[in-house]
């Protein structure tokens, strides 16, 4: 006890610290922020999910949006074979394809697709 009063004489603010309402209060304050199942660091990862799930649904309403107008054009017959000659490479009966791939192209694909899934994620 002795030792007690020494210090707080030395150190003037533990005098404030050693009062048991501030005493409850640190306890309080420390079992909200860090150990409850309600605690701060809890709603900071919530928090983080809601956002990634809210980019989700708009990167998700964009594609919607665009595979709706794909629909749309592809209600034309022109339009349905344009896409099979493009995407599918198909050709009529009298009618050789070739392809020609640049690296450029292939460079370019491939990092749009990285951006792509990295966004998605």
């Amino acid at each position: 006890m002795n030792k007690l009063k020494n210090l707080i004489t030395k150190y003037p603010f533990l005098k404030f610290l050693a009062n048991r309402y501030v005493l409850v209060l640190i306890f309080f304050a420390v079992w909200i922020l860090f150990l409850d199942n309600y605690s701060y660091l809890e709603h900071r990862v919530l928090n983080r999910e809601i956002n990634e799930i809210e980019d989700n649904i708009t990167y998700y309403k964009t594609e919607i949006k665009k595979d709706s107008t794909s629909i749309k054009e592809l209600k034309n017959d022109d339009q349905v074979e344009r896409y099979a000659r493009e995407k599918y490479y198909m050709k009529r009966a009298d009618e050789d394809i070739y392809i020609i791939d640049f690296e450029d192209d292939k460079k370019a694909e491939k990092e749009a697709g990285a951006k792509k899934t990295i966004s998605n994620n």
